[in-house]
């Protein structure tokens, strides 16, 4: 029988384990299309729909996809741009639910796309103890760490993804006929 430690065990020299890169960049990767997988689901539904459809409640309740979509873009820009890659990002939540602008479908996912793309190249930014580092804010004061920020982000959109396939069906369903 060895002594020698496993290669997910640090040594007893305090060195860190032999798999802890390996598993830093399994954590990215996943991340990362994980968060592509959500933008391309996103244009898949948003497709169909003109500028007027994505700023329409279907229901006197709740959000349009649009504002949603502001959202989604606020949401990622502050935690993870703000937060972790310090973009100078000053986020308006009230905003993204209320804004009357209405601007183009193209123009708010480019905006989506973007903050998609600073996520996906902070992620890639990190190393195996950026993952680890502390992470606050004081309206997450749960999230302690980077991994744990990226991970709720990815939770959030997907969360508000589904709120997106129910509004995006109810927008693009036919209209009954003869009743």
């Amino acid at each position: 029988m060895s002594s020698a430690p496993r290669q997910d065990e640090p040594s007893h020299s305090g060195e860190p384990p032999g798999r802890r890169g390996d598993l830093a960049a399994l954590v990215a990767s996943t991340l990362a299309s994980y968060y592509e997988e959500k933008r391309d689901h996103i244009h898949e539904l948003v497709a169909p729909l003109s500028t007027d459809q994505l700023w329409r409640k279907p229901y006197p309740y709740g959000n349009s996809v649009g504002h949603l979509l502001l959202h989604l873009t606020g949401n990622l820009n502050h935690y993870i741009g703000a937060r972790i890659a310090s973009t100078g990002y000053i986020r308006n939540r009230p905003l993204e639910f209320t804004d009357t602008s209405h601007r183009p479908k193209e123009q708010v996912l480019a905006d989506f796309d973007h903050a998609i793309a600073m996520v996906v190249a902070t992620i890639h930014g990190q190393t195996p103890e950026d993952w680890l580092a502390p992470f606050s804010d004081p309206t997450e004061p749960r999230t302690k760490t980077r991994f744990g920020a990226f991970l709720r982000m990815a939770s959030h959109a997907n969360h508000h993804l589904g709120q997106i396939i129910y509004l995006c069906k109810e927008l693009t369903k036919p209209a009954a006929v003869g009743r």
